[in-house]
């Protein structure tokens, strides 16, 4: 199938009060564009660079999304035009977010990543870092970024209830951080998680948001090669 009808077919699976994030990692701009003009306007990437040449390269209503862990020193090539960064995984690349946005007078929105998994090669706050960071008064003093929610990737199995549980687990955190620290803030509301494989389970736990790459792109090459 086409790009435009895997996106047909996925958006028919995906309630209205969820956002899709087609993720076009390494994905040329000619297919970018095919989702584009189809009607999608979300797109997601993980590397920096990467993204800093796709913006300049396509139409500029679309909404980028930073997915990937996100390096201190490539911080600057999106605070320009980034729309929501999923990844913030500690307080230094929070502490160079809010740096970078101050140069460009812009408040950037963030989602705060949980370690949820069992594979060490994720990244991630644990629950007690989250809350350390949130009432410290280097947080404190940050006034271009904004919290908006929380971010989560399951572990890469077959095992259903291994990732309900990590879901779930993510749910909690958000809830606990809510009631503590966002119960007045309503733009404290997005929930990150869910990929192609897993991303229904994903919505049935309460994900506001799905990022999804290959069942849309097909499966991704190892490398960006640009086509414009």
């Amino acid at each position: 199938m086409s790009i435009k009808q895997n996106l047909e077919k996925i958006l028919l699976t995906i309630p209205q009060n969820v956002s899709l994030i087609a993720v076009s990692k390494t994905k040329p701009v000619s297919s970018i564009l095919e989702a584009y003009h189809a009607g999608h306007r979300i797109f997601g990437e993980n590397k920096a660079q990467e993204l800093a040449d796709k913006y300049e390269l396509l139409p500029k209503d679309i909404n980028w999304h930073f997915i990937g862990h996100l390096q201190t020193n490539k911080v600057k090539y999106i605070i320009p035009f980034v729309h929501l960064i999923h990844s913030v995984d500690s307080t230094k690349l929070l502490v160079f977010i809010n740096k970078e946005a101050v140069k460009q007078n812009r408040c950037i929105d963030c989602l705060l990543q949980f370690y949820i998994a069992t594979e060490e090669s994720k990244f991630g706050f644990d629950y007690k870092e989250a809350t350390d960071l949130l009432v410290s008064a280097e947080y404190k003093a940050m006034k271009n970024i904004r919290i908006v929610g929380v971010m989560g990737m399951a572990t890469y199995t077959e095992n259903e209830k291994l990732i309900e549980k990590e879901f779930s687990q993510l749910i909690t955190y958000f809830n606990q951080l809510k009631q503590s620290f966002f119960a007045d803030k309503p733009y404290f509301k997005e929930i990150s998680m869910g990929m192609s494989g897993d991303y229904k389970i994903a919505i049935e736990k309460g994900s506001t948001m799905v990022r999804i790459g290959s069942s849309i792109f097909g499966e991704r090459s190892s490398v960006y090669k640009a086509d414009i």
